[in-house]
């Protein structure tokens, strides 16, 4: 067996559905790489872990229950299984996502390099050129929030993995994740496309960050769009399933356009 643990994580803001979701995919989809699967649950009294190991009953895993009280979100639920696991790599997934293709776990693990960052989706799009000046009368607080996202984001483009569905060594998770906190919806936004974000950190050491599509093709962070896995065209190379993915699908042509000027730019 390889060293790759699967860690799906569900915690108790998810619903039944996506669990079942999940389920029906990951046996729908063969994985193509011998793997562990881990199931993370988080802030779930015993009986609604009981209530998901009864759907889970069939499928070969191990249950990790995250004793935290805390919601520090999906990263810090990632830093403690990474440290109960340190010898392993992880691919994760949150509660709503959830794999469409076959050897998809094969497919991402061929690109993974050493010390790398294997995205299956990634995006440009940065929440402070995001920030929209709406209300004249609300100009102060508006000012007061653009003064904090300027300091915790870049301008567009701003290049940063999608922090489902991806890859990565334990270790090296730990090493970013070890300085930092996630106490809000905030802090969770930084830590994935911030200035000191996941991506961020795996550039700053010259490591590789990659997304990797259906094709078994990978895309160096200037050629990101052309993985056509997010937000762009059909986005039919996708490997991984998300509710933003989905999101996607459901739009009309303008619709996409939009979405699509504001994940790449025009």
């Amino acid at each position: 067996m390889s060293n790759i643990i699967v860690c799906y994580l569900f915690t108790k803001f998810d619903t039944s559905n996506s669990i079942d979701q999940f389920i029906n995919h990951y046996t729908e989809f063969n994985a193509g790489l011998n793997h562990k699967l881990l199931i993370c649950y988080k802030m779930l009294d015993s009986e609604s872990i009981k209530f998901c190991e009864s759907k889970l009953k069939n499928i070969p895993h191990t249950k990790y229950v995250d004793t935290t009280e805390k919601n520090d979100f999906d990263f810090g639920s990632y830093f403690r299984v990474c440290k109960n696991y340190p010898n392993n790599k992880f691919f994760f997934l949150n509660a709503k996502s959830y794999p469409i293709v076959n050897n998809w776990l094969k497919i991402i693990n061929n690109h993974y390099k050493y010390n790398s960052l294997v995205g299956t989706t990634a995006s440009y799009e940065s929440a402070l050129t995001s920030l929209k000046f709406k209300k004249f009368y609300k100009i102060f607080s508006f000012l007061l929030r653009f003064i904090r996202f300027k300091n915790n984001f870049n301008k567009f483009p701003n290049p940063h993995i999608r922090t489902t569905g991806f890859l990565v060594n334990a270790i090296d998770y730990i090493e970013f994740y070890k300085d930092k906190v996630c106490n809000n919806k905030f802090d969770a936004w930084k830590l994935e496309s911030g200035k000191f974000s996941i991506t961020a950190h795996f550039k700053s050491k010259n490591y590789p960050v990659i997304i990797v599509n259906l094709d078994n093709a990978s895309f160096n962070l200037k050629f990101w769009k052309n993985s056509q896995t997010y937000n762009f065209l059909n986005q039919d190379k996708t490997i991984i399933s998300d509710s933003h993915c989905r999101k996607y699908l459901n739009l009309n042509t303008n619709e996409r356009l939009i979405s699509q000027s504001k994940t790449w730019g025009e």
